[in-house]
């Protein structure tokens, strides 16, 4: 098998774009850390742990090897967020396309995930993926539309895009790897405020509003941090935004649903194999908005609930008796 692009990362978001990308006979290269999950998706053509609902194609074939993926023209890199340093610096990357699919901002350093990357793998030319995505529907084959944010420009786009794109899969061009970052980051930490709305029964109101307000803090983050705006309304902001707000298919949507029920973080987030990015995201980017005095109440309550320093109906009580104000999304 000679592979192409490789996906380094089998929770179902990475095993969702290894069959996406093989949809149409092309070889694909999947790393998994759990030699077991390797040996079922060689042998079995599924992902029990993960996404169970897929049945992958032959030429998808998985590795624990890292060594494997490092002359690999196209890297898509999908492990957790707070994982990218070491897994991708594990690899050895010294050139070709790295693609950043994971979406949120590492622990303690602060950094975006391109940052993470650029230490990692200097000689390597960095794009983000990111858009309103459910796993199972993408590895259903269902149309699904993703901003393609590409640091190398054109060029690297017209390399990236023809490796990528697929009849039910298209990505859309940007240069604004900031912006696309941004907007993914941010969007998991409100998804889990409309998680806890629904988890309260607060109704459809609840969630229309909270969703404009969210976009307004992820408004005012981004642009502060060098983000477009059009980036921002576009896919992989505002669109993700809303398919993240609106179902349980969302992990973070449904971790703050069970916040919203009574539930304590520490349990939801200990029950689950897949990762609720946004609750690692949520302290840090609260952190960087105060020091840069951007103003995030919705993010600073999903901080107060993860940390359990107050009921989420408190919580949730406490946004609604702020002052009263106009309503300017970029103050």
């Amino acid at each position: 098998m000679t592979a192409a692009v490789g996906v380094v990362g089998a929770g179902a978001w990475g095993t969702a774009l290894a069959q996406m990308l093989a949809s149409d006979g092309r070889d694909v290269l999947l790393w998994a850390r759990e030699a077991e999950l390797v040996d079922e998706i060689n042998s079995a053509r599924t992902n029990s742990l993960f996404l169970p609902s897929a049945r992958l194609a032959p030429t998808i074939r998985a590795t624990t090897n890292l060594a494997d993926m490092a002359a690999l023209p196209v890297l898509l890199m999908v492990t957790p967020a707070q994982f990218l340093a070491s897994v991708l610096g594990g690899i050895g990357r010294e050139g070709g396309d790295v693609v950043l699919c994971s979406k949120g901002i590492e622990a303690g350093t602060g950094r975006l995930m391109a940052d993470v990357a650029r230490a990692a793998a200097p000689g390597a030319s960095l794009a983000v993926l990111s858009g309103p995505t459910f796993a199972h529907e993408v590895a259903a084959g269902l149309p699904t539309a993703v901003t393609l944010a590409c640091e190398g420009g054109e060029a690297q786009w017209q390399r990236l895009s023809a490796a990528i794109a697929r009849p039910t899969f298209r990505p859309y061009f940007s240069d604004d790897v900031t912006g696309a970052e941004i907007g993914g980051a941010v969007k998991n930490v409100l998804a889990i405020a409309c998680g806890v709305v629904d988890g309260l029964g607060l109704g459809q109101n609840a969630r229309a509003a909270l969703i404009s307000r969210g976009f307004a803090e992820m408004q005012r983050f981004g642009l502060a941090l060098g983000a477009k705006a059009e980036t921002l309304s576009g896919l992989s902001g505002l669109g993700d935004l809303v398919l993240t707000c609106s179902s349980t298919s969302s992990r973070n949507f449904s971790l703050g649903k069970a916040l919203g029920e009574g539930a304590l973080a520490a349990d939801v987030l200990g029950a689950k194999n897949s990762v609720a990015e946004g609750a690692f995201t949520a302290p840090v980017l609260a952190e960087i908005a105060s020091n840069r005095g951007i103003s995030m109440p919705i993010v600073e309550a999903v901080v107060a609930l993860l940390e359990g320093a107050a009921p989420a109906r408190d919580v949730v009580a406490g946004l609604l008796s702020r002052p009263l104000r106009a309503e300017n999304p970029l103050v």
